[in-house]
């Protein structure tokens, strides 16, 4: 039979926090992975977007409709907008304030549901088919890449106020919702170069 080990005490870890938020934690540098992949993915589709452009003799090709404007500003201005509600809701996440995080968790999933609707009228007056020649399949690609993001925010953010109205509510739960603000600024700031390349580039050439 063995002898016993004697136990000897190194440190008191009872005073360290159960849990962290930004940078401390280790969700928040996964969400930050994932905005550089899904931004390379950005930056791919642009510089083929730009290729196929310098390549071209015209951009669009000739008989080629150049995209509506009017339903992408509608879009473009609902999305800025919606970065004021989207501060306050990553505020009161690291305030820790409960109620704030519930509604405000709440009407950025609604924000986001309303913002599929100018997002549907854009695809139907981008005036081009995705298979009708290189020009519309690209145009087609960034703008499908883009709603992809936005559809995969507004499900995860629809499931963290169900859990945020039904469920015990601690520090996890508030880490999340910072970062899924997060990734709506960044679902944000990936649109404003997509805009100009599918709407302005065409037009300033």
């Amino acid at each position: 039979m063995s002898p016993s080990r004697s136990i000897r005490i190194v440190g008191d870890l009872s005073t360290l926090p159960e849990s962290a938020s930004g940078p401390r934690h280790l969700v928040w540098w996964g969400n930050i992975g994932f905005m550089v992949i899904e931004g390379t993915g950005f930056a791919l589709a642009a510089a083929a977007y730009l290729y196929l452009m310098t390549q071209a003799p015209a951009w669009p090709p000739k008989g080629d409709a150049l995209p509506g404007l009017l339903w992408s500003a509608i879009f473009t201005i609902g999305l800025l907008l919606s970065a004021v509600p989207n501060v306050w809701v990553l505020r009161c996440a690291r305030k820790k304030h409960l109620g704030g995080v519930r509604w405000g968790t709440l009407a950025m999933a609604v924000i986001a549901a309303l913002l599929f609707i100018p997002r549907a009228f854009e695809f139907a007056h981008l005036g081009i088919s995705w298979h009708q020649d290189a020009y519309g399949s690209i145009v087609w690609t960034l703008l499908i890449l883009h709603t992809t993001h936005v559809v995969t925010d507004w499900f995860d953010t629809v499931v963290l106020g169900v859990w945020l109205f039904t469920h015990e509510v601690g520090d996890d739960q508030f880490a999340d919702v910072e970062d899924n603000s997060n990734y709506w600024t960044f679902v944000i700031l990936c649109w404003l170069p997509v805009y100009a390349l599918i709407y302005w580039a065409p037009r300033a050439l």
